[in-house]
Parts: C-alpha cells; sequence; structure tokens
C-alpha cells in the first residue's frame, strides 16, 4: 500500500446497549485514538430492549441507537459485529444469528492490555483495558476478559466465556465454553473448570468444577453441597 493510499475504517456493529456494550464503545474509541487511522467506524448499537437510562446515556456520548437486532440483518452487505452482553448463552445465541448472515466477529482488544509469546484470541472476543496474559494462552471465540484480569502461562478458555473484573486465572488452567467466573474469581494452578460453570465473585476454586455447576466461597463449593 503507498503512502497516499487511505486506510477504510472497517463498519461495525455493537450488540448490546448495557454496561458492558456501552464499554464495548470505550475499547473501539481506544483502539482509534492508538492507531494512525480509525481501524473501526462505529456505525450504531443494537438492542432488543433498552430501557430509558441506556438510551440516554447512549445518546449522550453521540452514538446512534439503531433499533432491535435485526435491523442489521436487512442490510444489503454485512458488517462487522460484536456481541456486548454479558450473559455466555444470550451471546451464543446472538452470534450464531449473526455468522449465519455472514457478519464478520470482530476481536477487540484494548490498547492497554499485555500479553506474552503465544497468545491468540478468537473472533468476536473483547479483551478490556488493564488486563493481562502471559504466555502460550488460548482465548476462544466470543470470550469476555473485563477490566484487569489476569491470565497465566499455558491456559486455554473456550468460547462464550466471560472473566469479570479483577478475576485471576493462574497458569495450565482449561476453562471450557460457557463458564463464567465472577468479580475477583480466583482459579488455581492446573484446575479445569467445566462448561457452564459458575464461579461466584471473589470465589476461590482449589479443584476442577464440574460442568454446569454454581460454586461459591473460599474454598469454592458447590451450591448446596
Amino acid at each position: 500500500m503507498s503512502s497516499l493510499e487511505k486506510v477504510v475504517a472497517k463498519p461495525i456493529v455493537v450488540v448490546g446497549i448495557g454496561g458492558f456494550g456501552r464499554e464495548v464503545i470505550d475499547i473501539i474509541d481506544a483502539v482509534n485514538a492508538a492507531s494512525p487511522e480509525p481501524v473501526w467506524d462505529l456505525v450504531g448499537v443494537v438492542d432488543d430492549a433498552p430501557n430509558d437510562l441506556n438510551l440516554e446515556r447512549l445518546s449522550l456520548r453521540g452514538v446512534d441507537f439503531l433499533g432491535d437486532t435485526g435491523v442489521p440483518l436487512s442490510w444489503p452487505n454485512p458488517v462487522s459485529y460484536v456481541v456486548g452482553i454479558g450473559s455466555p448463552r444470550v451471546r451464543r445465541l446472538m452470534a450464531e444469528r449473526y455468522d449465519a448472515e455472514n457478519f464478520r466477529a470482530a476481536t477487540l482488544v484494548h490498547p492497554s492490555v499485555t500479553h506474552g509469546f503465544g497468545v491468540s484470541i478468537g473472533p468476536g472476543a473483547v479483551v478490556c483495558a488493564g488486563a493481562r496474559l502471559t504466555t502460550n494462552i488460548t482465548v476462544g471465540q466470543h470470550v469476555h476478559i473485563n477490566l484487569n484480569v489476569t491470565v497465566g502461562h499455558d491456559s486455554s478458555i473456550g468460547d462464550f466465556v466471560s472473566v469479570n473484573p479483577l478475576a485471576s486465572i493462574s497458569g495450565d488452567c482449561v476453562i471450557e465454553d460457557g463458564v463464567l467466573i465472577g468479580v475477583a474469581g480466583v482459579v488455581l494452578n492446573g484446575l479445569t473448570i467445566g462448561a457452564g460453570a459458575v464461579l461466584g465473585g471473589s470465589a476461590c476454586a482449589v479443584r476442577d468444577l464440574a460442568p454446569g455447576v454454581v460454586a461459591v466461597g473460599v474454598p469454592a463449593k458447590p451450591m448446596g453441597a
């Protein structure tokens, strides 16, 4: 590409008007600000059930609300999208819907994120400000890694996982698909958190968690156990 050619920003739609959806907008802004030319052209936000407060918050920052999540599907040309919805289950439903129509899932990484050698981050993933990923880590599709999360060496994070702020995943961990790790949750070295499990806020997993369980406390135990 010659120095006279201008980079064209890629159009993108954010799915979800809630808090995380608007935090995704912050990441888009930060990526654009850190680049010589804007990377993304934010078309707007879609949501099936926006409340008045979130509509006002979106309007205050000058971003368009486009309507329900079906609106982009009527456009003649698919654009990039990112799902800013915290629920892994809902995020999967939205992604499957857009992927079926040949939309492209964007990968968004805040410029302040640090990572070492051999880190791969899948399409649709969002990695927020202050996150630290060390070395030889795999992050799957449509994963949310929130503010100031740490992920240790040789760990694998499956698809549609949510890792909430200040959580810490130690080295050699396997976090299977659809897991939710609460705020400041801790997964100790070498553990596996089974698909669809929930580790509560400030809980510490000291042994493997079976798929689908909800575990709380220190040490974390399945609720009702």
